[in-house]
């Protein structure tokens, strides 16, 4: 499973969602893409919270995937695919998408433009 921005706002928020996300993370192997840790760092400014407990949460929670030019070339691909039917299909979500299907993952997400796809919705 690669957990996406969303997941982890959602278990640092101690919501319902988040405490399934901690379930999901006590059974199964997690990862999180190189590109949410850049999400994941704007939410910590704007909320203000203890960087470096988030970014540790996050290490010791999930391993790191790397962007690779693979990702980035089939993200490309897939935003212009998922724009014809979702107008608002951005880059970052593209990234996540074509990692999880680069290393066949499912997503665990609440975030509305990943239905369809290979995921466990929160």
């Amino acid at each position: 499973m690669i957990l996406d921005t969303y997941a982890w706002i959602e278990l640092f928020n101690g919501t319902t969602k988040g405490k399934k996300v901690k379930e999901l993370i006590a059974l199964n192997q997690c990862f999180t893409s190189a590109i949410s840790i850049a999400e994941l760092s704007e939410w910590v400014e704007k909320e203000k919270l203890d960087r470096k407990q988030v970014f540790h949460t996050v290490k010791n929670l999930s391993t790191l995937i790397e962007i690779s030019q693979d990702d980035l070339e089939l993200a490309g691909i897939l935003k212009t695919e998922k724009r014809k039917t979702v107008k608002d299909f951005g880059m970052i979500d593209s990234i996540i998408l074509a990692t999880a299907k680069n290393y066949k993952l499912k997503i665990v997400t609440g975030d509305k433009h990943f239905k369809g796809e290979n995921t466990i919705m929160l």
